[in-house]
């Protein structure tokens, strides 16, 4: 079965047997790094005193602080809702594709199981910069085979390979693959 329509079922509560799920941070990770996905998925902590986390956890507790909801429905946990758009906060653009994902994916489910649609912005407070995002069909499109990606990642019974990336010396699974 396509890996979209079991998420579809798992959402509607048909799968209690056999539920996928797909969160905000598996599109991202997915984007980032499948290893680091894999990882994830067998629940594997990270480094919570890896300084990109410390600087990630920071940024996530004190921007918009006075308006931050932090409003969860199924399997999304939005940052904020202003002015009608999704508002994704990051600590800096230097990954902007795997954010970007990660806010089409509350888009595309919004749309998909609460019949919502609406724009989002991603926003880097520290930056002091707004990128608008829409879920054009070009975007609906890439996120559905990153879920079917993401489930080829999560059922494998081995990580993919470790590949050296720029920002792996930051990453909080840096140990999990290069010690």
């Amino acid at each position: 079965m396509d890996p979209v329509d079991r998420l579809r079922e798992t959402v509607a509560g048909e799968r209690d047997d056999d539920p996928f799920r797909v969160t905000g941070v598996m599109m991202q990770y997915y984007v980032v790094c499948k290893r680091e996905l894999w990882f994830a998925s067998r629940h594997l902590e990270i480094d919570r005193e890896n300084p990109s986390v410390v600087r990630g956890t920071r940024v996530d507790d004190t921007a918009y602080e006075e308006e931050r909801e932090n409003l969860s429905l199924g399997m999304v946990s939005l940052d904020l809702l202003q002015d009608g758009r999704v508002v994704e906060i990051k600590p800096s653009s230097s990954l902007v594709e795997p954010a970007t994902m990660q806010l089409s994916y509350y888009l595309w489910y919004l749309e998909e199981f609460a019949d919502v649609e609406r724009d989002g912005v991603l926003v880097h407070p520290t930056e002091r910069t707004r990128e608008p995002v829409e879920l054009d069909d070009e975007r609906r499109q890439k996120v559905e085979d990153a879920i079917r990606g993401i489930h080829r990642v999560v059922t494998s019974d081995t990580p993919p390979e470790a590949a050296e990336k720029p920002f792996c010396s930051s990453c909080a699974y840096h140990d999990f693959c290069w010690c």
